[in-house]
């Protein structure tokens, strides 16, 4: 559904958010895949307007939710998606504080 990756060191981080997380675990070992522990996040997607994610990470500010990392992309027609990750105790918290628990 969403994925983001970035140089670390020498070599890279790729985030995956796949609809079906065990059949991609199951995947990414048959092709021998090194996984990291899960994290915890969220695939926001939205109407794009101005401020649509300073408001999100606003109320994540207001819980005292701190935020990892945030990906963003306009999606064209108007609509733009986002990876949002916090830390994994944080998780409902800001679920919560986004209106999604």
């Amino acid at each position: 559904m969403a994925f983001s990756g970035f140089p670390k060191g020498r070599r890279a981080q790729l985030d995956f958010i796949p609809a079906d997380p065990g059949a991609f675990v199951k995947t990414a070992k048959k092709v021998g895949w090194k996984l990291s522990a899960r994290k915890s996040g969220f695939l926001i997607q939205g109407e794009d307007r101005v401020g649509a994610l300073a408001d999100l990470l606003s109320k994540l500010a207001d819980a005292k939710i701190n935020v990892t990392a945030v990906d963003a992309i306009c999606g064209g027609m108007e609509r733009y998606g986002a990876i949002l990750w916090v830390k994994p105790p944080d998780l409902k918290r800001a679920a919560k504080a986004l209106g999604i628990a």
